[in-house]
């Protein structure tokens, strides 16, 4: 096989066309340092400091996997993910073109529940045991301190807020033709102070088991639903949570506050497949879901059973439907984000739905953006010292070795041309750690051209005829060639399974470059020297 010059030259033209549509078709991509992209570095959140070094490890390993899955759908090539101390995660993503979407990604916790709309008559009840509760707890000057903090800095917003507290114009007006208000209860009331109460807030909603809060009473109720008072004020197994979607009614916008079941009967571990989609029949964006065989089973016993009720879709806390169970539902359902939600964030769900729920809060504790003129500093410094380091061995070749030099410099271009084709072909990312794994395979291919012409040095100082020596000189040649690449591949496939990012990139350049600098020394210029010897012998048959 390849003894003749035309099979050889083939065999070149065919790597040498592949390697150029590689680069022509996929092109070269670039790592973080050269493109530009985000560097964030992610933390357990454990405000209350209670969480053990243990417990933090775990929650990281879990973390790490699930933002991996989520990484690799959302597109990124060759991301950065790394442990540091156990307690935080390394995230870098070369090339990102929208930086909130890939945060909110990141972030995003998706833990999703499905749980049953009660009827608001126990709820309804308990409002006067939630109002004293809240006087109670805090009294009416802690209230008004709770208006100013949720209020803010702003003096109108502090202002309005003391009005909705303290019976202002907006206490609880309500639109003509809106929904009847529920009886407000009777606080104890400060001599001082008409203290409005939590009940006074609230309004019938337009669906089963919802109350109205005006969008501007919001903040308010917020703070008074996350006091542990209010919520031991509950009745038993019963809990409040925000709609995700706004409601206008006449010229007032309201909220969605629901009464549901505190347990959910199904949770999103359960979730195999999300997808997303377009409702033709309504226009809005949707996230089609399809469960488990078992969790399938317990959907479909659960609807069976509660067939004209509602069911509420919670994520992350917010009800995103509440869509009433006409049916048993199987293993398929939806969760629909409204005709104003853009398809691209029903997409995003659906891919943070499949990677998994996060099993704590993550905060971003440093975020840093990679721009592109860092990277082209960085590619100008990296073809200054590529154009040097190429020039200064093509001078030395050509200079010691003369028309072996020549041949040999041949031989390095088309394993140029070979390793960025390798890299375009597998997909990787070219990096500064690339580009030096890139250059000492350079020299390694350098290296095994001058073993193998002293060798033949040596065979024409001992009388061989030219065209002996040069068979002799690569025969001696090859042992020392594959020990030095043998052990060299074995160390970057080393670097490459224990290493991370850069030093994985390091890896990948390298054991390209090893295996084309191997093709070239041993293959490509010796075929250049035979063709070159074939232009002074009348026969193309050559004996290897």
């Amino acid at each position: 096989m390849f003894k003749t010059l035309r099979s050889r030259i083939i065999l070149i033209a065919i790597f040498v066309a592949m390697s150029g549509w590689q680069l022509y078709q996929n092109g070269l991509k670039l790592g973080l340092d050269l493109q530009g992209g985000m560097h964030l570095v992610l933390e357990v959140d454990d405000p209350d400091g209670t969480m053990t070094a243990e417990a933090k490890a775990d929650m990281i390993d879990r973390v790490d996997r699930i933002i991996r899955t989520r990484i690799d759908e959302l597109g990124v090539e060759e991301p950065l993910i790394q442990q540091v101390g156990g307690e935080r995660l390394i995230v870098e993503l070369a090339g990102v073109s929208d930086e909130n979407q890939a945060k909110d990604i990141v972030q995003r916790n998706a833990f999703l529940e499905f749980k049953l709309v009660l009827p608001l008559t126990d709820m309804e009840a308990a409002l006067t045991r939630i109002d004293r509760s809240i006087v109670a707890d805090l009294g009416v000057d802690s209230i008004r301190a709770l208006g100013r903090d949720v209020a803010g800095t702003a003096a109108n917003q502090q202002g309005q807020l003391e009005d909705l507290l303290f019976g202002g114009d907006t206490a609880s007006a309500t639109a003509e033709g809106d929904s009847a208000a529920v009886e407000p209860a009777a606080p104890e009331e400060d001599p001082e102070e008409a203290f409005r109460p939590f009940s006074s807030l609230l309004s019938f909603g337009d669906v089963e088991g919802s109350f109205f809060i005006a969008i501007e009473d919001v903040p308010v109720a917020t703070a008074f639903l996350n006091m542990p008072g209010v919520q031991r004020s509950f009745p038993r197994n019963q809990v409040m949570q925000w709609g995700s979607d706004l409601v206008g009614q006449g010229a007032r916008t309201y909220k969605r506050l629901y009464v549901l079941e505190e347990e959910p009967f199904l949770t999103g571990d359960l979730l195999e497949n999300a997808t997303a989609a377009r409702d033709p029949q309504f226009n809005q964006s949707q996230v089609q879901f399809e469960l488990s065989r078992a969790g399938g089973r317990r959907f479909s016993q659960f609807s069976g059973q509660h067939v004209g009720d509602y069911l509420a879709i919670v994520l992350d806390g917010e009800v995103m439907s509440a869509p009433v169970i006409r049916d048993r539902i199987g293993a398929r359902g939806q969760i629909d984000m409204g005709a104003g939600t853009p398809l691209e964030e029903a997409a995003d769900l659906a891919l943070v739905l499949r990677a998994g729920a996060l099993p704590a809060k993550i905060n971003i504790i440093e975020e840093r953006t990679v721009g592109p003129s860092l990277g082209q500093d960085s590619i100008d410094q990296g073809e200054v010292a590529g154009i040097v380091g190429i020039v200064g061995v093509i001078v030395i070749m050509i200079g010691y070795y003369g028309m072996a030099g020549v041949l040999a410099v041949g031989a390095l271009g088309v394993y140029v041309l070979l390793v960025l084709g390798g890299l375009a072909g597998i997909g990787a990312n070219l990096t500064l750690p690339g580009i030096a794994g890139l250059i000492l395979s350079v020299g390694m291919a350098v290296d095994a051209n001058v073993l193998i012409f002293e060798r033949i040095r040596e065979e024409l100082a001992a009388g061989r005829a030219t065209r002996t020596a040069v068979d002799e000189g690569f025969g001696h040649a090859l042992s020392a060639i594959v020990d030095a690449n043998i052990t060299t591949l074995i160390t970057a496939l080393i670097l490459y399974q224990f290493g991370t990012g850069p030093v994985q990139g390091f890896a990948v350049t390298l054991s390209i470059g090893i295996v084309a600098s191997f093709f070239s020394a041993l293959f490509v210029t010796r075929s250049f020297f035979l063709i070159y010897l074939h232009g002074k012998k009348a026969s193309d048959a050559i004996s290897i």
